[in-house]
C-alpha cells in the first residue's frame, strides 16, 4: 500500500464549524425578512452533504418554523373578518421575531434550537 491510501485525511478545522454557525444564524434571522425562502434554499443545497449536518438541522428547523408561521398568518388573515385575527397576527409576528432571534443566537453558539409550537413538516 502506498502512503496515500494509509494516511488519514486531515481533521476539519474550526473555521468550517464557525462558518456553519454563522450561516445557521443568518438562516434563522433571515426568516424575519424573507420568510421561508432562505431556509429552503440552504436546506436544499446542503441536505445531501453529511459534513453539513449542523447547517442542515438548523435550516430544517427554521424552514418548519417559517412554514408554521406562514400558516398562522393565513389563518389570522381569515380571522380578521371577526376582528380576532388582528390580535393573532400581532402575537404571531412578535413570537416569530423573538423566536428567530433566540434561534439565531443559539446557532451562533453552535447549538440547535427547537422552536416551540412548530409543526414538523420536514423531518
Amino acid at each position: 500500500m502506498s502512503d496515500y491510501q494509509t494516511t488519514p485525511p486531515p481533521a476539519p478545522t474550526s473555521a468550517g464549524a464557525s462558518d456553519d454557525n454563522s450561516i445557521a444564524m443568518l438562516v434563522h434571522l433571515s426568516g424575519i425578512f424573507f420568510s421561508f425562502i432562505v431556509p429552503l434554499i440552504v436546506w436544499l443545497v446542503n441536505k445531501d452533504k453529511p459534513e453539513k449536518a449542523f447547517l442542515n438541522a438548523n435550516s430544517k428547523e427554521a424552514l418548519n418554523f417559517q412554514l408554521t408561521l406562514l400558516g398562522t398568518y393565513f389563518i389570522s388573515g381569515i380571522l380578521m373578518v371577526v376582528l380576532i385575527g388582528f390580535l393573532t397576527y400581532a402575537v404571531a409576528w412578535i413570537g416569530g421575531l423573538v423566536f428567530a432571534i433566540l434561534a439565531g443566537l443559539a446557532a451562533n453558539k453552535g447549538e440547535t434550537y427547537r422552536y416551540p409550537l412548530t409543526i414538523r413538516l420536514i423531518k
